[in-house]
């Protein structure tokens, strides 16, 4: 009898590649200015010819702005209408925008299923290296988005990236934080472990972050994290099939949005999904697809994001 191991069909869309943060290991942002924005008509056509391919999620993924800047508005506001389009469609929003204030949170979750951030690490010495100019890389900046999610009853992922600079320590201390926070409030629902992969447009030039460990810490992690908590690990950044699946053996049971580009590491395309599924099955995993909230957080989503019934 083959195991089971989930993916979300996903699509990715980025309202804005310009990004006020300069993370050295960055391939994803563009300088201000260098980007018109997707509208909401382009955004249209892409969800319409989407509608017959079998995507269940859409993620919203965009580049930041800062907290007071003159066009934070207008930025917040085309994301919020972005994701009223997306539920009008028939996907179920996820939104990853950087850190929002309490209230932008609280209104993007009557058009979003789930949203996320990436804490990556919160030891404080990445500001003086990879985050030196990333503003909202600051660790209890990022802790503060968990806080308030939990707050506001926000189905949330959340994860480290690893090889950036930190340590083992590191690990157990980001993690041991993600479950104090979720024994508060129980939001948590997926952590994703995710390996720094070098890519063309980045100025860092390695990675810190040996594969061949991955199994050990995805084993850690199920130590540490509550059962209840998925943990996701991305195939696409894992080079190795028998890492994938030693990782799958050590208590990872989720393999992410499955897109055509992974937007943030878009040297790195995913295997397409009958390929994966089949290499899986033949080391008795089961590929099933999941949707962006996981079933213990149906009660949670509010009235406006409703209007799309779970499938």
């Amino acid at each position: 009898m083959s195991r089971t191991v989930t993916y979300s069909p996903s699509y990715t869309l980025v309202p804005t590649y310009e990004c006020f943060n300069r993370c050295t290991y960055c391939n994803f942002r563009v300088d201000v200015g260098q980007d018109a924005g997707l509208s909401l008509t382009q955004a249209q056509e892409i969800l319409h010819s989407l509608q017959s391919q079998n995507v269940l999620e859409i993620l919203v993924l965009s580049g930041e702005v800062p907290p007071h800047s003159p066009q934070r508005n207008a930025w917040f506001q085309r994301i919020y209408d972005l994701c009223e389009l997306i539920l009008a469609m028939g996907f179920f929003p996820h939104t990853n925008s950087g850190p929002l204030s309490y209230n932008e949170m609280a209104q993007l979750k009557q058009v979003n299923v789930s949203m996320g951030l990436m804490l990556e690490q919160i030891t404080p010495k990445l500001l003086t290296t990879v985050h030196r100019h990333a503003p909202s890389k600051v660790p209890e900046v990022r802790l503060q988005q968990l806080e308030w999610a939990g707050q506001l009853k926000i189905p949330f992922t959340t994860g480290l990236l690893l090889g950036i600079g930190e340590t083992q320590s590191d690990w157990w201390d980001t993690l041991n934080a993600i479950t104090d926070i979720h024994s508060r409030w129980g939001h948590i629902q997926e952590v994703i472990l995710q390996p720094h992969c070098v890519g063309s447009q980045q100025s860092l030039t390695e990675s810190e972050f040996n594969l061949n460990q991955f199994p050990d810490l995805v084993a850690k992690a199920r130590e540490i994290l509550p059962e209840s908590i998925a943990i996701q690990i991305p195939p696409n950044l894992i080079s190795s099939l028998e890492i994938l699946l030693l990782c799958l053996e050590a208590g990872a049971t989720d393999l992410g949005g499955i897109n055509p580009k992974d937007e943030v590491n878009p040297d790195y395309p995913h295997l397409p999904l009958s390929t994966l599924t089949k290499l899986l099955e033949s080391a008795g995993w089961q590929l099933v697809p999941r949707l962006p909230v996981y079933p213990q957080y149906y009660d949670w989503l509010s009235l406006s994001s409703k209007v799309l019934p779970i499938r």
